[in-house]
């Protein structure tokens, strides 16, 4: 099959390898910028290349797999109605996601209950709202924002009116943004594949653990790792993915949807955003789970056709954690040189025995020790601070994350690798109430 993988920020490196080692032929595109420089480089070979211009290769592919939904959404639409199959958010679609406002409206279409909410774009008309209340809210922003230290839940409204006056001295916000009622209870999401045909028949429940280090403490990042399970029956799916089916299928979506939650104490969920397109790490991880033998790319294809039946392996539990390198998550800021350390013990004959997922890299060379002695050969090195995943799979979720850690701690990587110690540990107190108000059933910690 011919692929062409359209990469906002780089996102793709393990599954643009993983597709051509199945013999497809790749054509993938990342847009160039400090930050993404390098990706990739020297990593595809044969039939499969980096492209500069992907709208050259539009017509060539069987398939086209977009990584995020922030740019090329109107050529899509364009290649869309000459009949090339898309796996990714639509204009419409992409809203749901980037515009906290009209997710929240295709929510309440569906009947289901969001928490009460305000949009601004205006901090002093915000900060007099939250001293008039006099309660904590969560803020999250409108529209594509990367800074994801805009996303705060507030401890206080002194903390709130703190924060929304230290944005406001910044000129931090491009577009507007909400303040949210803040729901106490468990975090929990559910996404599902969606196509022609609606969803497939596995939900994928899902716990993100967001925050840089341990106990949830840190600055916030994309992601530091996930806990993934995959499902016939959902509760979680029941209530807040099925009901967006007709307006999913309205707006000719083909991709991956997900809701992520708070349960409150009464077994309510609360939506709190959805992701309309491939999650990362969480694609990465999804890799890891397909069944043995399953090709990467063609259930993609089957899916978009409107004929693919379910490519996961059910009730496993999978566990993806973030290798990265300093001054992630700010180098953007900080400028810090992060391209060209080794990754060691890092080949095409551990990717997917250690199940490894290469993220930020490119083909390089390092100073190696061969038979006693220093020799310079090539190496997989660094090309960005968000180096790789290692995930692991296993009957509960103490197994998959130990399995993850010894993925990670069988590499070696100079300059001072982390990742956060205690992704899933959480879940060890999360799951009995869960699972006492009908949730994540079948999940063993």
């Amino acid at each position: 099959m011919r692929l062409l993988l359209v990469d906002n920020a780089g996102l793709m490196t393990d599954f643009a390898l993983r597709c051509q080692d199945a013999g497809h032929e790749v054509r993938w595109y990342i847009r160039q910028t400090r930050m993404t420089e390098g990706i990739g480089k020297g990593l595809l070979s044969g039939k499969s290349k980096l492209i500069d211009d992907y709208q050259l290769w539009a017509r060539w592919a069987d398939l086209i797999l977009l990584a995020d939904n922030v740019r090329y959404l109107h050529d899509m639409e364009r290649w869309r109605a000459e009949g090339i199959p898309v796996i990714g958010p639509t204009i419409e679609t992409a809203a749901w996601e980037t515009d906290r406002q009209k997710g929240q409206q295709v929510l309440k279409r569906a009947g289901i209950k969001v928490p009460d909410y305000k949009t601004f774009d205006d901090y002093d008309r915000a900060i007099a709202y939250v001293k008039r209340e006099g309660r904590a809210f969560v803020s999250k922003p409108c529209g594509d924002e990367e800074d994801k230290s805009l996303s705060y839940v507030a401890k206080s409204p002194a903390d709130m009116v703190y924060m929304l006056e230290r944005w406001k001295k910044n000129h931090r916000h491009k577009d507007a943004f909400i303040l949210q009622e803040c729901v106490k209870g468990v975090e929990m999401a559910v996404g599902g594949w969606y196509g022609p045909e609606g969803f497939l028949p596995g939900w994928h429940e899902n716990w993100e653990f967001k925050k840089l280090m341990a106990g949830d403490t840190g600055p916030a990042t994309g992601e530091m790792g996930t806990i993934v399970h995959v499902v016939e029956k959902s509760k979680l799916a029941d209530l807040v993915l099925k009901p967006v089916a007709k307006q999913l299928e309205a707006a000719d979506y083909i991709g991956y949807v997900d809701v992520n939650c708070i349960v409150d104490e009464s077994g309510t969920p609360w939506p709190l955003e959805f992701t309309m397109r491939p999650g990362w790490p969480t694609f990465n991880i999804q890799m890891a789970m397909l069944e043995e033998g399953e090709d990467p790319a063609n259930w993609l294809y089957d899916l978009a056709e409107g004929n693919a039946t379910d490519p996961f392996r059910k009730n496993e539990v999978a566990c993806g954690v973030v290798m990265a390198i300093p001054d992630f998550p700010f180098s953007r800021f900080t400028r810090k040189d992060v391209h060209g350390i080794p990754i060691y013990k890092l080949n095409n004959k551990n990717r997917y025995r250690a199940n490894l997922h290469p993220c930020e890299v490119q083909q390089g060379e390092a100073p190696t020790d061969v038979n006693g002695k220093v020799v310079t050969l090539p190496c997989l090195t660094t090309a960005g601070d968000y180096i790789l995943i290692g995930s692991g799979l296993g009957p509960s979720v103490r197994v998959a994350r130990a399995k993850a850690y010894r993925a990670l701690e069988s590499l070696e990587v100079p300059n001072s690798p982390f990742w956060r110690p205690d992704i899933g540990q959480r879940l060890k107190k999360q799951l009995p109430t869960l699972q006492s108000l009908g949730f994540a059933k079948g999940l063993l910690f």
